[in-house]
């Protein structure tokens, strides 16, 4: 890409519109404007900083098209840094079309996709972090998502690094200068602290990478599998937790044998839950299909949903479930028919609880629930966010990698940390420590953008939309 080069995209989603957005950025911008547009009194639109102008985008033969407003942003303080022309016209797609053709003819470029805020990080308007929360901001499906990605296009992933990235290059300048200058009798730090400085950064940074399994579910939202044998409710409790009826639920076994999945919203997390067939010896090969299907939606889930009978007792076919759904270690268990008399005694399923969890694991949560009356529903999906995200239960302001890349490159710091720290316990020399505290840095300035290559910019700014 051309960085001296003037670009040009239609800013605003394709269709129809009440307005539309074409955007020009570049050393041209402003000229290019005023070469397509005229004032309303006829004449070339006088553009000033930061105002908004009437002008009229005439055809070729002079006749008006449509009546537009012109912002103009001259550099440095615009989105990309650049001189930037925003034109606000009628969303019509032929208007727009005609519009951008006349910006082309005129001596811009089509832009790239993402090329607008690449050259904003190329022009230090924004660090690389920020810039892929621009995308996570477009691409949000909730308010919580949305705040999440604007405090990250804020700064937020830079300032979460700030303090580990400046005790590293602490440790660093103090160990280069104990090596250039050590005639000069400069200190050379022991042993001992060079081990804790690197214990300290490398644990900091380590809590950042974890941090990332709930960054994760943030950004793309959880898959929740609905399991259970044949009529205890599943569907039932499937249509009530979306609030429709998007299930198909009779009294006769074996009525669901396909995956049905929806995707509803819950505290600010998007959940996509899926419906699955009853779990019992199949009598038929498509009823088969289904049971091995409800086991595999289990399986890739980000959590499971065994729903219990709570009008019957506890059938063998429940401790098998709890069994296997158990060593998971991400299982919800639900007791549907509430409304029912119960036969299904919490002291009985607590005991089957804690045979079916594993030692390590954290306790399986239940919840006594009536799909039929909606009892018991809205503490279910409190005890979901708490068993899916309990880093969210204490403060959902807190840090969170939403991002692969950057998990991988502090992950990638973390290792290399782990590395200098195992050269410092051998007492090698600062020389071998410091190739790895280089090594721990390079990843952590590929998040900031301090250090970029151009794969880098590639991967990130591919998956933008044209315009942005």
């Amino acid at each position: 890409m051309k960085t001296d080069e003037t670009i040009v995209a239609i800013a605003t989603p394709a269709g129809r519109g009440g307005l539309g957005v074409v955007r020009l950025s570049g050393p041209q911008a402003a000229a290019i404007a005023c070469r397509i547009l005229r004032s309303s009194g006829g004449g070339v639109p006088a553009l000033e900083t930061w105002k908004i102008r009437i002008a009229e985008l005439p055809d070729e033969k002079g006749a008006v098209i449509d009546r537009v407003i012109v912002g103009f942003f001259a550099k440095p303080r615009s989105y990309t840094g650049e001189e930037v022309v925003e034109i606000s016209c009628h969303g019509s797609p032929v208007v727009l079309r005609y519009l951008l053709q006349r910006c082309l003819a005129a001596g811009a470029r089509l832009a790239e996709p993402g090329e607008f805020t690449m050259r904003a990080v190329l022009n230090g308007r924004m660090d690389l972090a920020q810039a892929e929360a621009v995308r996570d901001l477009i691409e949000a499906q909730t308010l919580y998502q949305a705040r999440v990605a604007a405090q990250q296009m804020e700064g937020a992933v830079s300032h979460w690094i700030s303090p580990w990235k400046k005790e590293l290059v602490d440790l660093i300048a103090l160990l280069e200068a104990g090596i250039d200058f050590a005639e000069d009798d400069v200190s050379v730090l022991s042993q001992t602290d060079v081990s804790a400085r690197l214990a300290s950064v490398a644990q900091g940074l380590q809590r950042l990478a974890d941090s990332f399994r709930t960054g994760k579910i943030i950004h793309q939202g959880l898959t929740l599998a609905i399991v259970g044998r044949p009529n205890v409710g599943k569907s039932s409790l499937f249509n009530c937790l979306l609030q429709q009826d998007r299930a198909i639920v009779t009294a006769a076994p074996g009525t669901t044998r396909d995956l049905v999945s929806e995707t509803v919203e819950i505290q600010g997390i998007p959940l996509r839950f899926v419906d699955t067939a009853g779990i019992r010896d199949a009598y038929d090969e498509a009823e088969a299909i289904g049971v091995r299907k409800s086991y595999e939606a289990a399986a890739d889930s980000d959590l499971a949903l065994l729903v219990l009978d709570g009008s019957a007792e506890l059938a063998a076919e429940d401790r098998q479930l709890l069994e296997k759904l158990g060593a998971l270690d991400k299982l919800v268990v639900v007791v549907n028919k509430s409304d029912l008399p119960a036969l299904l005694k919490t002291e009985d399923l607590r005991a089957a609880l804690r045979a079916s969890s594993h030692a390590s694991h954290q306790p399986i949560p239940f919840q006594f629930v009536s799909a039929l009356h909606g009892e018991g529903i809205e503490q279910l999906r409190k005890t979901i966010i708490e068993a899916a995200l309990p880093a969210l239960a204490g403060d959902r302001e807190a840090q969170f990698l939403t991002n692969l890349r950057h998990q991988q490159n502090v992950t990638q710091a973390v290792e290399a940390l782990q590395a200098a720290h195992a050269a410092a316990e051998q007492n090698l020399p600062h020389e071998m420590l410091l190739l790895d505290l280089y090594g721990a840095l390079r990843p952590l300035n590929a998040i900031t953008g301090e250090t970029t290559v151009e794969d880098i910019l590639t991967q990130i700014f591919s998956t933008f939309c044209i315009g942005k």
